[in-house]
C-alpha cells in the first residue's frame, strides 16, 4: 500500500473568501429561465467562493410541499443545475414552509466547512405556524463560527413593534443543544437577511414615489423603520448594513416595473435587507470602542437590487462580501486518494489517513462522485469505512470499493470522506479518471476495452 502521509501543519496563510448573498421574496413563483445577473454569472465567471441564498414565500401549498418533500423543490434544483457545473456544491439547506435557505461552496472549501446545525423558528400564529419566522444554518468556516439567518417578518406599516419582537425572538431561539457551540452572539459572524417588511413612516405615497423617481433615496432614509430602530436598539445597532443606494424593492405589480397600482397603492419600501454582525472583542477599557477580531474581517463589495426580475411583487437584493481570515483549521481532518489505476468492473482500493483528533465513527463513509456533483448525496457509489476496511496501521487506512456498477465514462471523479459525527465532508481527493475494462488480446497483452 502506498502511504498517505498526513499533511504537516504549517503557519496558515491568510485567506480571502468572496461570498454572494441573495434574498428574494418570490411570491410563490417558479424560477425564471435566466438568473445570471442575480448570481453574477453575466460576467466572465464569478470570482466567488460561496453562495448564500434565502427565499421567502415559496409555493407551500399541500401538493407542492408533498412534492418538494419527495423530490428537490424547483428553486433548489434550479440553483444546483446552474452552480454545480461551476464546481459549487450545496453543502446545507433548511426549509420551513415558504422559507428556504441554501448554502453553496466551491469544492476546495468542503473539508473546512463543518455544518453544526440547521433549525427553524416559526413566529406565525403565536409561534406555531411557519408562514413567518426564520431559518438558520450554523457552521464552522475554517474554524470560525458563522450563523446565517433567513427571515420573513410580519407585514404592514403599523406592525413595526411586532416586527422588532419577532426579530428578538428569532435571535433568542438560536440556542444550541451541543455544549461546544457558543451562544449566537459569540459567533464570529452573523449574516441576517430576508423580507424584513420594514416600511417608510410619515411620508405620504406621492412624496415617496417622487423621491424614488428622482433617485433622492437619502430623503427617505431617516423615516425607514429599520434605520430608526437601529438608532434606538443597542443590539440591533450592532448589525451593519450597506447604504440603500437602490430603489425600494416593494411593492411592484407582478410582471412589470411599476409600483403598486392596485386600490391599496402601498407605499414603496425597502422590505428586503441584508445585515451582518461581527463578533466584538471583550471590553478592556470603557473608553475604547469594541472592535472586530483582528484575524477575521468582513467588507461589503456591493449591495444592490435587481430590478429586471418581474415574477414577484418584490425585487431581489444581493450583497457581495469579502471575508478575510487567518484559518484556525488549515489541514483537512482526512487525507485520501485512490490507490493505483482504477478500472471499471473491479474492486478498487482507497488510501486515507486521519489526524489524531478526528472523531471517527462506524457510520463514516466515503463517496465516489463525478466532478460537478450537486450535493453530498449525489454519489455514484459509496462504502462504509469500517465494513470494507482492508488494513490499518499507524493512522494509515485502506478500504475497498466495488466498481461493478460504475458506467464507462470520460468524466473525472473524486472521493469525499463524510463524517457522521461532524455531519460534514472532512476530506476530498484530487480529481482522477476511471479507465474502461481491461481485457487480454489474442497476443496476451492487456488492452483497455473501449
Amino acid at each position: 500500500m502506498e502511504p498517505v502521509s498526513p499533511l504537516k501543519p504549517a503557519e496558515p496563510r491568510d485567506r480571502k473568501l468572496s461570498i454572494h448573498v441573495v434574498t428574494w421574496n418570490v411570491a410563490s413563483a417558479a424560477p425564471p429561465v435566466d438568473l445570471d445577473s442575480l448570481l453574477q454569472l453575466d460576467n466572465q465567471g464569478p470570482n466567488l467562493d460561496m453562495y448564500v441564498i434565502g427565499l421567502q414565500e415559496m409555493n407551500c401549498g399541500i401538493m407542492s410541499l408533498l412534492s418538494d418533500t419527495a423530490f428537490e423543490d424547483p428553486w433548489s434544483r434550479f440553483f444546483m443545475d446552474v452552480l454545480s457545473p461551476l464546481s459549487f456544491i450545496k453543502v446545507s439547506s433548511v426549509r420551513m414552509q415558504g422559507l428556504l435557505l441554501l448554502v453553496f461552496a466551491k469544492c476546495q472549501h468542503l473539508p473546512f466547512i463543518q455544518i453544526l446545525c440547521a433549525k427553524s423558528t416559526p413566529t406565525g400564529l403565536f409561534g406555531y405556524w411557519g408562514n413567518k419566522g426564520g431559518v438558520n444554518i450554523c457552521l464552522r468556516l475554517y474554524g470560525y463560527y458563522v450563523s446565517i439567518i433567513n427571515c420573513h417578518l410580519p407585514p404592514h406599516l403599523a406592525n413595526n413593534d411586532q416586527r422588532l419582537e419577532h426579530f428578538d425572538w428569532i435571535l433568542e431561539m438560536q440556542n444550541f443543544e451541543e455544549p461546544d457551540i457558543p451562544n449566537i452572539l459569540d459567533h464570529d459572524l452573523i449574516v441576517w437577511f430576508g423580507d424584513m417588511n420594514f416600511r417608510i413612516e410619515d411620508f405620504g405615497l406621492h412624496f415617496v414615489r417622487e423621491a424614488v423617481k428622482s433617485q433622492s433615496y437619502s430623503d427617505l432614509w431617516e423615516k425607514d423603520q429599520l434605520s430608526i430602530a437601529k438608532r434606538c436598539d443597542t443590539l440591533l445597532r450592532e448589525f451593519q448594513e450597506g447604504p440603500l443606494l437602490f430603489p425600494p424593492t416593494y411593492k411592484f405589480d407582478k410582471n412589470s416595473d411599476n409600483y403598486d397600482t392596485s386600490e391599496k397603492k402601498r407605499k414603496p419600501a425597502w422590505t428586503d435587507r441584508i445585515l451582518w454582525r461581527l463578533k466584538r472583542q471583550p471590553h478592556t477599557d470603557s473608553c475604547t470602542p469594541r472592535l472586530p477580531a483582528p484575524d477575521f474581517s468582513l467588507s461589503l463589495r456591493s449591495y444592490v437590487s435587481h430590478m429586471m426580475y418581474t415574477i414577484s411583487d418584490h425585487k431581489p437584493v444581493t450583497g457581495t462580501f469579502d471575508l478575510e481570515l487567518k484559518p484556525l483549521v488549515s489541514v483537512p481532518l482526512i487525507t485520501l486518494k485512490p490507490e493505483g489505476l482504477w478500472t471499471v468492473g473491479n474492486a478498487m482500493l482507497i488510501n486515507y489517513s486521519l489526524t489524531q483528533d478526528f472523531p471517527s465513527s462506524p457510520w463514516d463513509w466515503i463517496g465516489l462522485y463525478k466532478v460537478g456533483l450537486r450535493h453530498i448525496k449525489d454519489y455514484v457509489s459509496y462504502v462504509w469505512v469500517r465494513d470494507n476496511q482492508v488494513s490499518f496501521s499507524n493512522g494509515l487506512n485502506q478500504v475497498y470499493i466495488n466498481m461493478s456498477d460504475i458506467p464507462e465514462t470520460e468524466d473525472q471523479f473524486l472521493l469525499c470522506y463524510y463524517s457522521n459525527r461532524l455531519h460534514s465532508v472532512v476530506g476530498i481527493s484530487s480529481p482522477f479518471k476511471i479507465q474502461a475494462f481491461l481485457k487480454e488480446d489474442p497476443l496476451g497483452e492487456v488492452q483497455p476495452q473501449i
